[in-house]
């Protein structure tokens, strides 16, 4: 009877330290397995009809070993452009971020309304631009899709905007660190000089 009491409490001793340990380590996994900044873009409070089709991509470290790690969202609105960019301005203002007027802001021009943000140590790119939309076909002939075409949509159907959110580690942004002056002063010497008149004109040459 001992030997059964022994064994049972044994047992009730490691179930109880598996659980003990199970527990905190299945959340401690899935919190890192699970990037924060996603978390953070759950939590914006933008209706429902403008983030639908929801898509996220990851690449780069989060440590920024080699490369620091960039996430992107994609989502669809079901309505304009001009509707759908104040909801996510507003959503992004209400969460901490703060409007970066910053000049690459695009890099290129883009359709749409682009603005960027800043938030602690990191940075906000928002995107909010029409739909691409396949062409009718011509004379029979299949339609050629335009290139990129991240959502194909039909093209009696082309409505909505497309909407897109780049997070990055301000370390890791070009655009917080100091930009190259154009002031001619800090240029230096111009390093190929124009010379107006031949130097070796003055030169007498000498008897040999």
């Amino acid at each position: 009877m001992r030997e059964r009491r022994r064994l049972r409490l044994g047992v009730l001793v490691a179930v109880s330290v598996l659980l003990l340990g199970a527990v905190p380590t299945f959340f401690a996994v899935r919190a890192l397995s699970r990037d924060p900044v996603f978390g953070s873009l759950d939590e914006l409070e933008v209706p429902a009809w403008a983030a639908t089709e929801t898509v996220d991509n990851v690449s780069g470290s989060r440590w920024c070993l080699q490369d620091c790690r960039l996430r992107e969202r994609t989502a669809s609105s079901d309505r304009s452009p001009e509707e759908t960019a104040p909801e996510y301005e507003r959503a992004l203002s209400a969460a901490g971020w703060q409007p970066w007027q910053v000049t690459r802001c695009p890099e290129q021009p883009a359709p749409g309304q682009y603005t960027c943000w800043r938030r602690d140590e990191l940075t906000l790119d928002l995107w909010v631009r029409p739909p691409a939309c396949v062409p009718p076909p011509i004379d029979g002939q299949p339609a050629v899709p335009p290139s990129p075409l991240p959502s194909p949509t039909a093209a009696g159907d082309c409505t909505g905007s497309l909407v897109s959110l780049k997070v990055r580690n301000a370390i890791d942004d070009d655009r917080t660190r100091p930009q190259p002056s154009t002031d001619p002063s800090l240029t230096g010497e111009d390093p190929f000089p124009t010379f107006t008149d031949d130097p070796l004109d003055d030169l007498t040459p000498s008897p040999s």
